[in-house]
């Protein structure tokens, strides 16, 4: 489990960033996978879901979980929102419901945890480079915004994610980004005839260039290995057919 210094102060909500140790999956998913849409046995992801809620809080609600598929789409969930058994499609999920632990899952993607100290409304977002091109960041502030939320009394938790001495990308890719914005280069480095994205510091970007000040960034890679994550790129080098997701979940107490 790690946590956010900024978001740990405040004593209202309780989020964690877990990584892959402390669950009950075996072989490439060993040990908590979180990822209801791997192949790994549904009923031990179930059970790995079911100590992520104890850990959060014994008396928090089933984790709320979203169709993850690398959108721009959100969910807001408040008073009036029927959750149903069929999962919603959306990247991120904001609330202001009290002990509904919402959470997004990530295998080298980007985990965002927000909260407004003021409304007590807490987002979840997970964004890849997709989602984050499609600026889901920017969609879910201007939503809390709107919903009363301050830009000041807003906490933003970047999560551990891939960092840019791991994340190769292609030209074309690098061309797409500096065609959406020429400042966008500086994300960009070449070593070797390689390219390498920084995506954790492009979304940080993202959030300061809608003057969101309070971000606290874990400076952990997922892809390397020593630090025990679930890294779709790693599994991928190894050559095995699927990966295991990371979960991280905040909630308002």
């Amino acid at each position: 489990m790690f946590f956010s210094k900024k978001l740990s102060k405040f004593k209202k909500i309780s989020h964690s960033f877990f990584n892959r140790s402390g669950g009950k999956s075996s072989g490439i998913y060993k040990s908590l996978n979180c990822g209801p849409g791997s192949k790994d046995k549904k009923n031990k992801v179930k059970q790995n879901l079911e100590i992520v809620r104890n850990k959060i809080n014994k008396n928090a609600r089933k984790i709320f979980l979203v169709n993850q598929i690398h959108s721009n789409k959100f969910v807001f969930i408040n008073q009036h929102f029927k959750i149903k058994k069929k999962r919603v499609i959306a990247d991120a999920i904001i609330t202001n419901q009290k002990k509904l632990p919402i959470a997004v899952l990530t295998a080298d993607c980007v985990p965002l945890l927000i909260y407004d100290k003021k409304k007590n409304m807490i987002a979840a977002i997970h964004a890849g480079w997709k989602g984050a091109f499609k600026e889901i960041i920017k969609r879910v502030i201007i939503f809390m915004v709107k919903k009363g939320c301050k830009k000041n009394d807003i906490t933003v938790a970047i999560g551990p994610c891939i960092k840019q001495k791991n994340y190769i990308v292609r030209e074309d890719f690098q061309r797409k980004f500096i065609k959406k914005n020429k400042k966008n280069k500086f994300f960009f480095k070449k070593k070797k005839n390689t390219i390498y994205f920084d995506l954790s510091n492009f979304v940080k970007s993202q959030l300061k260039s809608i003057k969101i000040k309070n971000i606290d960034t874990i400076n952990i890679d997922t892809f390397d290995k020593k630090n025990n994550f679930f890294s779709a790129r790693r599994s991928l080098r190894l050559k095995h057919d699927d990966y295991g997701r990371n979960i991280s979940i905040i909630m308002i107490n």
